[in-house]
């Protein structure tokens, strides 16, 4: 199988289902900012976590990837093979942030993004999850999206908030609070 087709040349590209759309679309701007935010999942595994983080992440690559099938396939077309974006996964993802949380220290303070590498790139990735929860908004306005894609979306940047600083507590790398400019 060839990685080239040439069929986006001209500017377009295929939905699920086949129809032909610009590479502009919010549909692609949509799920193209889930896969760039399931690459920066990869770049904070290969910078570095714990093995119980980290196959977490794997599993959440796994289902933004599902996440990305059912945003890149407009609502008229069926889709049956595709998998389901599950209300546990939002349940997962709640019970491990109240556990992440238990063993943090209290948040007294706004937290910078920084800390070992792994931890950085986790807190990029809540960056890109925000894009992508902006995208499916605009999204939403106009086409059916599944209001499960929203929700994880939305409590997974708080996952990604908390699991960084889970990273950085078990690197040893200490957190870097904000203050405020001194003139």
């Amino acid at each position: 199988m060839k990685i080239y087709t040439r069929g986006g040349d001209e500017g377009q590209t295929d939905l699920l289902g086949g129809k032909r759309v610009g590479k502009d679309d919010p549909r692609v701007d949509t799920y193209g900012t889930v896969d760039e935010l399931n690459a920066l999942l990869g770049l904070a595994r290969a910078s570095g976590l714990g093995a119980s983080l980290d196959l977490k992440v794997a599993r959440i690559q796994h289902q933004l990837f599902a996440i990305g099938s059912r945003l890149a396939t407009p609502s008229e077309v069926a889709a049956p093979h595709l998998p389901l974006i599950r209300e546990e996964w939002i349940g997962a993802l709640e019970a491990e942030i109240d556990e992440a949380t238990a063993e943090l220290p209290p948040l007294r303070q706004f937290v910078l993004p920084a800390g070992a590498p792994g931890a950085a790139a986790l807190h990029l990735a809540r960056t890109v999850c925000r894009r992508a929860e902006r995208a499916i908004v605009k999204l939403a306005r106009d086409e059916e999206v599944a209001p499960e894609a929203l929700a994880y979306v939305n409590r997974l940047s708080d996952w990604l908030f908390t699991m960084a600083r889970a990273a950085n507590l078990e690197a040893g790398a200490a957190e870097v609070f904000w203050a405020p400019p001194q003139e």
